[in-house]
């Protein structure tokens, strides 16, 4: 029996032409004008190895995904190839292949950044609260110095301590005991809060409180900190401190 090129159906053997559709079943004559024609042997089917690794292939960023889609992808054109043309589907193999080999070289790198960024945010949090402890101890420092200089208390805000503006001379109302960033209430995603205490008759301050507070809980920070004019520095870990938090060991 043959089969026809053309069509798929079977015809008796030895017959030049096929009885349902006519096509010359002589290959070598098909060949000599030119036409081209795969090889007999029925019908052609699909490859489902190929279908497979396609599918596989589209699910590159789940790493057994993309190593399936490889393994078909391979198996698939082997079979091809050894089909005779009965069996189709290279491109969805090439297509699987190329999927599956980007999902095997990017899995590594996510599994990499999956490791590295929360260590990496761990480490800036770490920095900016290391950072807010030194504002406070850096605005504690003034708030002394200012009433050691103008013997009228501790000041009333954080602007107090800052620079005065235009480069006029220093006085009470801006010491420039600090910059112009932390007197700005804000450094290295904490928010600096500064509040007066204690009041006299006589218009001044004898206490005042310090607070820094991530801008960003769990981003940019997580613990909260505290000073007032006993230089204590205090904490919490998910409220803001005051007075009666712990101190810092």
């Amino acid at each position: 029996m043959s089969y026809c090129r053309k069509c798929g159906k079977e015809n008796t053997e030895g017959s030049r032409y096929c009885e349902t559709c006519g096509t010359d079943l002589d290959v070598s004559a098909a060949a000599a004008r030119g036409t081209s024609a795969p090889a007999l042997g029925g019908p052609t089917e699909s490859s489902g190895k190929a279908l497979l690794s396609l599918i596989f292939g589209i699910l590159f960023l789940f790493f057994p995904a993309a190593l399936t889609a490889v393994v078909l992808g391979h198996l698939s054109l082997s079979e091809i190839g050894r089909s005779a043309g009965r069996i189709t589907g290279r491109g969805m193999a090439i297509v699987g292949l190329v999927l599956g080999y980007i999902g095997i070289s990017i899995v590594p790198v996510l599994i990499i950044a999956a490791i590295a960024i929360p260590n990496l945010l761990r480490s800036r949090m770490a920095a900016n609260e290391a950072s807010a402890v030194g504002s406070l101890r850096t605005i504690s420092t003034a708030a002394v110095n200012y009433s050691a200089a103008y013997q009228h208390g501790f000041p009333a805000s954080l602007e107090a301590l800052g620079p005065a503006p235009g480069g006029e001379k220093a006085s009470e109302k801006a010491a420039g005991l600090i910059d112009n960033v932390l007197a700005s209430g804000r450094r290295s995603g904490y928010v600096i809060r500064y509040e007066s205490s204690k009041p006299t008759s006589e218009g001044s301050f004898e206490g005042f409180s310090v607070y820094a507070d991530p801008d960003a809980p769990g981003s940019t920070g997580q613990r909260h900190f505290f000073i007032d004019e006993t230089a204590v520095i205090r904490l919490e870990m998910d409220r803001p401190a005051s007075r009666d938090s712990p101190p810092i060991e």
